[in-house]
């Protein structure tokens, strides 16, 4: 099947920012631009046949093909999540990674960000946190987003400074590391099954990479991490058991955590 191409638009009135922004996003993807000129984003997408980035004002949304809610990014759930952590209250997936100060932490799908802005939070300034994005153009909104998000909230803003966004498929990276890189490897990958309401998980669930846990997979995993491994997913899943991690049940969740411990 033919790749979808990718194409760069403003919104319907642009100003001068919003060129900047059109140039700069043309420039890191290679992707053309076509002026609006006054159509729809549906429009574009079908003349094109093209996924398209918006240049915005504020903020880059991308329109994966076919979708009809653009993707974009936000903070979601990290904010309030920290503001937890913060008062020390019990947080599952840092009780399932069990991180501490200057450790390094490999996400594999990285996503909005949300765990790995709570994983930075907890290795501080000498830890380190890479994310991965498979998909070129949710790792381009997700990594300028980061370093860009105008937040007065603290620590979130250092939390996503923090964080490396690196677009590459999680297996192919894995492969690229010498063994024990990285102290935690954390892998949430989309749940076969919807869990989260929010319209921006639902775009990112039409723009990012679907993929599902391989052998491979885990066992790239468990050469590269020092400590553990640690997955999410859904309760009714059969990863678990199949690939073998001690599943932390959550009685009152959709989602379990599993770990397999590496020391």
């Amino acid at each position: 099947m033919r790749e979808v191409k990718t194409i760069v638009t403003t919104a319907g009135r642009p100003d001068d920012l919003s060129m900047v922004l059109a140039d700069f996003v043309c420039s890191k993807l290679d992707a053309p631009f076509i002026p609006r000129h006054k159509r729809s984003i549906r429009k574009l997408a079908e003349d094109f046949q093209a996924n398209i980035i918006v240049a915005g004002k504020n903020r880059y949304e991308y329109y994966a093909f076919g979708a009809e809610e653009p993707f974009f990014f936000h903070p979601n759930s990290a904010a309030f999540r920290l503001k937890r952590v913060a008062r020390g209250e019990m947080e599952p997936f840092l009780e399932a990674a069990q991180l501490e100060k200057g450790d390094s932490v490999l996400d594999c799908t990285l996503g909005l960000g949300a765990d790995a802005m709570l994983a930075a939070f907890t290795v501080g300034q000498y830890g380190r946190v890479v994310g991965l994005e498979a998909n070129p153009n949710v790792a381009f909104i997700v990594a300028h987003g980061m370093n860009t998000y105008d937040t007065s909230e603290l620590p979130l803003t250092a939390c996503m400074r923090h964080i490396e966004v690196v677009q590459a498929e999680a297996v192919a990276y894995l492969k690229s590391q010498p063994d024990s890189a990285f102290d935690v490897v954390y892998m949430d990958p989309m749940f076969e099954e919807i869990i989260e309401e929010s319209n921006n998980f639902q775009a990112l669930r039409a723009a990012g990479a679907h993929v599902t846990l391989t052998d491979a997979w885990v066992e790239e995993a468990k050469r590269v991490a020092k400590k553990r491994v640690v997955l999410k997913a859904h309760y009714k899943s059969d990863w678990f058991e199949k690939h073998h991690f001690s599943r932390l049940t959550r009685l009152t969740s959709k989602f379990h955590y599993g770990v397999i411990e590496r020391q």
